[in-house]
């Protein structure tokens, strides 16, 4: 299972690097793609702060149901059960 996503990793980090280089090649920054958006760095900061805000509270309400019903399955499984 790992192998498959570090595998995926990779060809997401080498067709990045690919689009990055031939975008940088025509003179095409990410600053430059940020303001033609109309978008401010500060803006995308305040974004993801926000995100984050949202996001954080609900994960750990989520996790106080999900971890202990996690827990009493894997005690409950049968002797050499694997869930591979």
């Amino acid at each position: 299972m790992l192998g498959g996503f570090l595998r995926t990793l990779v060809k997401v980090a080498v067709a990045s690097l690919i689009v990055g280089s031939i975008l940088a090649h025509f003179g095409i920054t990410a600053d430059k793609l940020i303001r033609e958006a109309g978008v401010t760095p500060e803006h995308i900061a305040e974004l993801g702060r926000r995100a984050l805000d949202w996001a954080l509270p609900n994960v750990l309400l989520g996790s106080l149901v999900i971890v202990p019903v996690w827990f009493i399955v894997y005690l409950f499984r049968p002797p050499g059960a694997r869930s591979d």
